[in-house]
Parts: C-alpha cells; sequence; structure tokens
C-alpha cells in the first residue's frame, strides 16, 4: 500500500492557512470543485493536501486527494516510451510520464458525482497499484484536492532548452531530444489538465538547492514506512532530482505569477508570506 504522506518538521500547516484553502476552493462556482495544490519535491503538498480533506470532512463535506504521482504511466508503458522515443522516459516525473487519460477520467467521473476509486501509485515498486488497491469512496465528492510537483506549470521557450543544465542532461540528453520531447508534452497535452483546476496553491521553496535535501528526507520517510523494501541511494536520489530540475525551476519562475495563492517556505518549511 502507499505510504503515508511524509509530514514537513512544522507536523503540518497552520489551521488558519487550511480554512482559507478549503474556503477558497469551496467558494468555487463549479458543483464539485477542483483544489489544486502544487510544490516542488518535499514541500509538504501532500500534507497540506490531507490536511484540507481532513478539515473538509470535519465540516461535513465528502472530499479525497488525488496526486499526480497516482496517474503515472505502468511501468509497461514507459518502457515502451524508451524504446520509441528516449531511454531516459522510463524514469517516471517528466512531463510525459503521465497518463493524463486516466486523470481526465477520474476528474470527470468526479464532477458527475459517479467517481467510486482514486488511482494509487507504488513508488518503491515503481509501479501503479491494481485498481483492487485503489481508494474507494463510499459516495460522490464534494472536493477533490489535487495535488502535485509541477501543476500549473508552462512550457518554456524551445530556445531554452538548447544548453545542458546539468550533469543528467549533459551525459544521457546531449542532443536535447528528451528535454524537447518532454517540454513538447507539457505545452501541447497538459495545459487542458491544468485548466480544469478551480483554484491553483503554490508551494514556494526559497530555491531549487533545498530541494535534493527535502526530498531526501521524503524518500527515508518511504522506506521507513515500508520496512524490508529497497528505495534509492543518496546518490540515486541525487541523480533522480535532476530528471525535474529543468521543469522545478521553471515553475519557481512561473507560478508565483500564475497561482491564485502563493506560499513562500524557508529551508526548513516554515511559512514566510502567503500572498
Amino acid at each position: 500500500m502507499k505510504a503515508a504522506a511524509y509530514t514537513p518538521p512544522s507536523k503540518g500547516f497552520p489551521d488558519a492557512l487550511v480554512e482559507q484553502a478549503l474556503d477558497d476552493a469551496m467558494a468555487s462556482a463549479t458543483r464539485v470543485p477542483v483544489l489544486a495544490i502544487s510544490g516542488l519535491q518535499g514541500s509538504g503538498k501532500s500534507t497540506l493536501a490531507a490536511q484540507v480533506v481532513a478539515r473538509a470532512q470535519a465540516r461535513g463535506l465528502r472530499a479525497a486527494a488525488l496526486s499526480i504521482d497516482d496517474v503515472y504511466l505502468t511501468r509497461t508503458q514507459r518502457q515502451r516510451l524508451a524504446r520509441d522515443v528516449h531511454p531516459l522516459l522510463l524514469t517516471r516525473g517528466p512531463p510525459g510520464t503521465h497518463d493524463l487519460a486516466l486523470a481526465h477520467s477520474v476528474l470527470d467521473d468526479a464532477a458527475a458525482g459517479t467517481l467510486r476509486a482514486l488511482p494509487r501509485f507504488d513508488k518503491l515498486a515503481d509501479e501503479r497499484l491494481p485498481q483492487a488497491e485503489w481508494l474507494h469512496l463510499a459516495a460522490p465528492l464534494d472536493l477533490l484536492v489535487f495535488e502535485g510537483w509541477f501543476l500549473g506549470t508552462p512550457a518554456e521557450a524551445a530556445d531554452t532548452l538548447d544548453a545542458p543544465l546539468n550533469a543528467l542532461e549533459r551525459e544521457a540528453d546531449a542532443d536535447g531530444r528528451w528535454r524537447h520531447w518532454c517540454n513538447a508534452a507539457l505545452e501541447t497535452e497538459y495545459p487542458a489538465l491544468w485548466q480544469r483546476c478551480d483554484r491553483l496553491w503554490f508551494l514556494q521553496p526559497p530555491d531549487f538547492s533545498v530541494i535534493p535535501r527535502w526530498r531526501w528526507q521524503q524518500e527515508q520517510h518511504l522506506q521507513a514506512a515500508q520496512p524490508g523494501r529497497s528505495g534509492m541511494t543518496r546518490p540515486q536520489l541525487e541523480r533522480f532530482v535532476q530528471y525535474y530540475e529543468r521543469v522545478s525551476r521553471h515553475a519557481l519562475r512561473t507560478l508565483p505569477g500564475i497561482a491564485d495563492r502563493t506560499i513562500a517556505l524557508d529551508a526548513e518549511r516554515a511559512i514566510v508570506s502567503v500572498r
């Protein structure tokens, strides 16, 4: 089963902020609002999503959370992309490695009141869980909280992709084919999904340099929650984070101007400002 959401050192976000996020979502004219919480790896977006869901349920609302991580393509599908397009596409995470048809189907069913289960992905097994192990819902939802590391992020200008950004791009994508393919997916395939979010909240770290440390803490939590199962080593994780670096840096540049609300965090995830 999927491990519990990683909780930042503060043990969660302030009640007033959680209430504000819930009120903002429910003020939408949509029958079943979709509150999107975007934040780079380890920023606490899963924690905030869980808190909003819990607060909604305390009010008597039927709410649940979905992560964009839960709609990754299956390993077989990514193996096909790795063979046909670029070997780096075996690794989950970057734009183009999600099952967008599944994501839209979930949102369609939520809006229609027919959603009965939410997909789940096992990160340690690197595979989507079978439907029997999805989160089953007893009744139609009043609110869906949708969280993910790059929700709402637009594509980059093509001419910014030419120079490699890190060792991964220099060594495994020297000709830029992988990053151009991912950026094209972000430009053409993801905007329709972003447009289905009624509110967008962004958890903004001070800069990208904190992300490897935050993601390592998250990895340790995942492994501790599932003893006996192997996860990534620190060097493997440092390499893994490089798959996300380009889009993450672009999210930091663009999302504060796009999001309905931006929560600025310091290096220990304490809230610096809300705007």
